[in-house]
């Protein structure tokens, strides 16, 4: 199928994307040959998160962000997607998610930029619609404001996902943060010290640990933050302003750390500076 023919399909045939999640075939183990992972994050449209470096809509384009993520998802060593159902449905449908990896992406109500932020309530997968669809796992968001109330239902819908996900079976991926607002505006707090508060928290949500990941940002001393939790991590992208260098420089370093299982990168991979979408993956899984 080609991407011009999602939305006539969508309209005639809905039950189309129950069947491809039928018929995927799927990975035996998270992990390949490698031990490691290289996942490609497609969630931030659903937070209205649609900027790239200085352009605020560069993520406006669903034709574009497939036609990026079709590219990536074809380059070896890539070993699978991070999305929300929109997202991952299509990619259903193009058949392009055979032997990958598919984590969908489940609290996606703290829309950017507003001052419900913190409230992430989950508006997109559940643990149930995860394992009905046939994913490997589920990604959520927590990030702790000391001085918002709503980090507490935050906290606790993460603890039930976790949960959810174990009884399953299936990956939580818990992307932790310590966030306060400056001037209004949300941010995290990215010092050791505040990494290894989120990463403490969200190592013990949920009624077990079994299936918990960690998707951490690199920062200083993350030897210090690794030390903090005996779970499983990877490594999250973010944004790239510049270069992809740099970028590269610090994966690598945080990747000989023991803890550390992979990449989990969107943004810096799907939009890299120079538009080389295939040559940046590469680059990434050069790493691995």
């Amino acid at each position: 199928m080609r991407i011009s023919e999602l939305t006539d399909v969508r309209a005639a045939r809905p039950g189309a994307i129950a069947e491809a999640a039928a018929a995927r075939r799927r990975r035996d183990a998270p992990l390949g040959p490698s031990g490691r992972l290289l996942i490609v994050a497609a969630d931030h449209p659903a937070r209205g998160a649609l900027g790239v470096g200085g352009d605020p809509v560069a993520m406006a384009s669903r034709a574009d962000l497939l036609d990026r993520l079709c590219t990536a998802l074809e380059r070896p060593g890539v070993d699978g997607v991070l999305g929300t159902p929109d997202v991952l449905e299509d990619l259903l449908l193009l058949g392009v998610l055979d032997d990958r990896l598919a984590i969908g992406s489940m609290n996606r109500g703290g829309l950017a930029g507003t001052s419900f932020e913190i409230d992430d309530r989950f508006t997109a997968y559940d643990a149930g619609a995860i394992a009905a669809a046939r994913l490997d796992g589920g990604k959520m968001l927590l990030r702790v404001d000391d001085a918002d109330p709503a980090t507490a239902r935050t906290l606790e819908s993460c603890a039930h996902a976790v949960s959810g996900l174990a009884a399953h079976g299936l990956m939580a991926m818990v992307e932790p943060f310590v966030a306060h607002r400056i001037e209004g505006r949300v941010r995290n707090l990215l010092t050791p010290e505040a990494m290894i508060r989120a990463v403490s928290v969200a190592s013990g949500l949920g009624t077990t640990s079994a299936y918990t990941w960690l998707k951490l940002p690199v920062v200083p001393e993350m030897e210090r933050v690794m030390a903090a939790t005996t779970l499983p991590a990877l490594l999250l992208g973010g944004e790239v302003a510049g270069e992809l260098g740099p970028v590269l420089d610090g994966w690598r370093r945080a990747l000989r750390l023991p803890g550390v299982k992979g990449l989990v990168a969107g943004r810096s991979l799907l939009y890299p500076p120079d538009g080389d979408v295939g040559a940046a993956v590469d680059a990434a899984v050069d790493l691995l």
